[in-house]
């Protein structure tokens, strides 16, 4: 008896994954700390948006998600906050995550049959994140509307998305810097060989040159002025042609506003402790890789991917601390989310590289 009723639940499940999936659009998320970016499958990357969400501190009640909720910060009264629900590419607040993960899965099935959607959710985390964390972004994607919940390593997602050959016997090493979490690996037939998850990337060069305003200037800038001194005359090594930027803030002595004018060197002497540490972070990863992965990546280079690793110069200064070539990734910003995306529409062959986990369901194409 108890064999007929299980053989009859498997089916009912069966048939309602059948049912939902034939309603709903297999989903890759790349859930970063800076950007949350959405790949559909067959379809492509349908959603870029800033992971940030505004809360009414009275009513709980969310204002706001997205690039709506990014042009708040800085800017809100006392009693509404605009914050990033993910700290250091975790989830540092579960509700918001799961609130903004479904805002964006509502989004994409706004067209057909959003009320019935239950896709099958793919996601790229840091490989540094815990069991503990892991969970929390699967129960977070669940809890959103997700029928099935997969995990996959960032930089994993990235080789793929850079169309590297990462089930063949050869090494691969790639570079993605993000806003939270810098990841370096090492992935050789579907798995990382060696790694490292630095907390040390986009948001930190954006304090970095917060901190040397206040001290070279006296003049305290925003998050938002300090990314785009970063973005616009930011480099890792020497330039050709100078840059500068006048930017604008408060004067900490007198309280006034103040305008002051700040060149690439600047920034460069501001980003040196932060990229630093990732340099030194590469080295110890070649030092770790097995000889014979060494020779295929001196052969084929380090690949940067992520919007650190747009900081000009980056590139040139690893090549030259390494001695091995290092190219940037075409489109890298969307590195992650496209590897989820090309995952997704050949699951049953690149199973192997997802995360394996007690607390994922299995795999059902």
């Amino acid at each position: 008896m108890k064999r007929v009723v299980d053989g009859l639940s498997k089916n009912v499940k069966n048939t309602t994954s059948r049912v939902f999936g034939s309603l709903s659009k297999d989903i890759g998320i790349d859930l970063g700390t800076a950007n949350t970016l959405v790949y559909v499958a067959n379809k492509g990357i349908l959603i870029n948006e800033p992971s940030v969400v505004a809360i009414n501190k009275r009513t709980g009640q969310i204002l706001a998600i997205g690039t709506e909720a990014k042009l708040m910060v800085g800017k809100t009264p006392g009693h509404i906050v605009a914050s990033r629900p993910l700290v250091d590419g975790v989830v540092s607040d579960f509700e918001v995550t799961e609130k903004m993960l479904k805002h964006f899965i509502d989004k994409v099935h706004a067209q057909s049959f959003s009320i019935l959607s239950r896709p099958r959710v793919l996601i790229g985390i840091p490989s540094g994140v815990t069991e503990v964390e892991k969970r929390a972004v699967i129960d977070a994607a669940i809890n959103a509307g997700a029928r099935e919940a997969y995990l996959i390593d960032e930089p994993m997602a990235a080789s793929i998305g850079a169309r590297l050959p990462v089930t063949e016997p050869g090494g691969n090493m790639v570079i993605d810097i993000g806003g939270g979490t810098s990841e370096i690996a090492v992935i050789s037939l579907g798995g990382v060989v060696t790694s490292r998850s630095l907390r040390t990337a986009g948001d930190e060069m954006n304090e970095d040159i917060i901190r040397f305003c206040r001290d070279e200037f006296n003049i305290l800038i925003g998050e938002r002025t300090a990314e785009e001194v970063k973005i616009e005359i930011g480099s890792a090594y020497p330039l050709s042609k100078p840059l500068s930027k006048k930017i604008r803030g408060r004067d900490l002595i007198t309280g006034l506003p103040k305008e002051v004018s700040i060149n690439d060197e600047h920034v460069r002497q501001a980003l040196s402790h932060s990229v630093r540490i990732i340099v030194n972070a590469v080295k110890t990863i070649i030092e770790e890789t097995p000889p014979e992965l060494i020779s295929d990546i001196m052969q084929q280079g380090i690949i940067l991917a992520g919007g650190g690793g747009l900081t000009r110069g980056l590139d040139k200064l690893l090549a030259n601390e390494t001695g091995i070539p290092v190219r940037m990734m075409e489109d890298s910003l969307t590195a992650v989310v496209r590897g989820t995306g090309i995952v997704l529409e050949n699951l049953e062959d690149l199973k192997e590289v997802l995360i394996e986990k007690d607390s994922t369901r299995p795999l059902r194409s």
